[in-house]
């Protein structure tokens, strides 16, 4: 008869993570993030200096941007690789990678959830077009930061006549997992989390790799009654770490949301926004989105994309998704991002990418940073901060329609510029899958051609030379 878990505290279950070791840690912003665990990893750092040399390995970004989340691994020391999706909520981090006392790649979150499960299965590696032609290609960077980082991760590799990249696995021994129930022998049930995550395949690549598995849970209970509702089965977990509600909070907004875990009859409402230039340009990309489309909203301003549909009535009209994993319902924003209040369903993350990396998006509305002359777009990097991709690569590569949202300029920066910092999205390579590609701002609409940009639309009242073109670093095609 297998062992159980160990029952334990955040201490004690942090005090078997050797130093070398690849931590594997699952989560989107604060939703489903093992806060104790990670502020426990901490915390013996700072206190005995092991472990050592660690390699962090993440998908979706976790933190405030400020002290939670994977800000608490931000040491000297305590890190030697880190291997994550987005980062602009982990500052702490960024400065480490920026600093260049780590190595420090971004590979799309996408790829990095995907990649978990064949790290599971010991196959070798995760082969798929997503990331082509952007800075995370072999031949533009491979995702690498910094000068300190050298090993590549990422290769191209020609398959049946056609370029791929094959994303390299690697051994994970740890995994910080968080749940809201474990029973007796192990058992994880997530009833009150907002998503689920990574959790089995980032538990079942420590165990297949030799390695342990610590779960942080709400509280233990004698059984879960059903057993579909077992996420992570009680044969994969070694520790378990109650929290009592300390350090267990849904999201970094909420302590508790029902919205988040219960589904709805349609008829909720969203509070009408102000008017402004986000609400202008949210109006606007919601005449792109078409009756019984299935959507994906970028974080930011895209969200203002429900707002106006809640209070136009449109809501109904369509699906908005999620790539943390949620279907139907509505986004939640800010750190309560990758929740959707009332979901029809949640189903994991690396199945919700498996969807649109083939294609099930209609269209996505995501934001921008920079945008170049033949419409390449980068999100990873602005005001000497690296936020990283996330979802973005991923999303923008695959959905059929994309919009892309921004303010027209940044504190009197121009967005429209000669050449971009990191290439996140190619234009050239959209339109040679056949992508439609709308570009919208408060003053003016541009399309995607073989040309480059062309410009569509100008909002009434503006004069085209001075309030568009004379804010751009080159000129587009005109089109109006």
């Amino acid at each position: 008869m297998r062992a159980p878990a160990l029952i334990a505290t955040a201490d004690q279950a942090i005090a078997a993570i050797p130093s070398g070791a690849t931590v594997a840690v699952s989560g989107f912003v604060g939703a489903g993030h093992a806060e104790m665990l990670t502020a426990a990893l901490e915390r013996r750092f700072l206190q005995t200096g092991t472990p050592t040399d660690l390699t962090l390995y993440y998908c979706a970004g976790q933190g405030d941007r400020a002290e939670r989340g994977l800000n608490h691994l931000a040491h000297r020391g305590l890190l030697k690789r880190i291997v994550g999706g987005h980062w602009n909520l982990a500052p702490k981090l960024g400065a480490l990678a920026l600093a260049n006392e780590v190595e420090a790649y971004n590979l799309p979150q996408g790829v990095l959830s995907v990649l978990t499960r064949e790290i599971a299965a010991k196959r070798p590696g995760l082969f798929t077009q997503v990331g082509l032609n952007t800075f995370i290609d072999p031949i533009h960077g491979g995702g690498m930061m910094n000068a300190r980082t050298t090993e590549p991760l990422v290769e191209r590799i020609e398959l049946d006549g056609q370029i791929w990249l094959r994303y390299k696995p690697m051994p994970i021994h740890v995994a910080l997992i968080r749940a809201t129930y474990a029973d007796a022998r192990g058992n994880l049930s997530m009833d009150c989390e907002g998503l689920i995550s990574e959790v089995l395949p980032m538990s079942q690549a420590a165990k297949n790799h030799g390695g342990i598995v610590i779960a942080q849970v709400e509280s233990i209970v004698d059984q879960l009654p059903d057993p579909k509702s077992v996420r992570v089965p009680g044969l994969l977990v070694d520790y378990i770490v109650p929290s009592g509600g300390q350090h267990h909070d849904q999201t970094f907004d909420h302590a508790f949301n029902q919205d988040f875990v219960v589904t709805s009859d349609g008829t909720f409402t969203l509070p009408p926004m102000p008017e402004s230039e986000r609400k202008r340009i949210g109006a606007r990309a919601l005449r792109e989105v078409r009756s019984g489309d299935i959507v994906n909203l970028g974080i930011g301003l895209p969200e203002a994309v429900a707002m106006v549909a809640a209070e136009t009535g449109r809501l109904s009209e369509f699906t908005l998704t999620v790539e943390s994993g949620p279907t139907g319902g509505v986004p939640a924003s800010g750190l309560s991002f990758g929740c959707s209040h009332f979901p029809e369903a949640i189903i994991d993350q690396p199945s919700q990418f498996d969807y649109y990396d083939g294609g099930g998006l209609d269209i996505a509305v995501l934001g921008a940073v920079e945008i170049d002359a033949e419409g390449s777009v980068n999100v990873a990097s602005f005001a000497g901060r690296f936020a990283g991709v996330g979802g973005f690569v991923n999303i923008a590569q695959c959905a059929r329609r994309l919009v892309f949202c921004c303010t027209f300029q940044a504190k009197g920066n121009a967005k429209f510029v000669n050449q971009i910092q990191h290439v996140c999205f190619h234009g050239p390579s959209a339109l040679a899958r056949g992508q439609q590609v709308l570009y919208i701002t408060e003053r003016a609409v541009f399309e995607l051609t073989p040309q480059g940009l062309r410009l569509i639309e100008l909002t009434p009242g503006l004069d085209l030379q001075t309030d568009v073109l004379d804010h751009m670093q080159f000129t587009p095609i005109l089109g109006i």
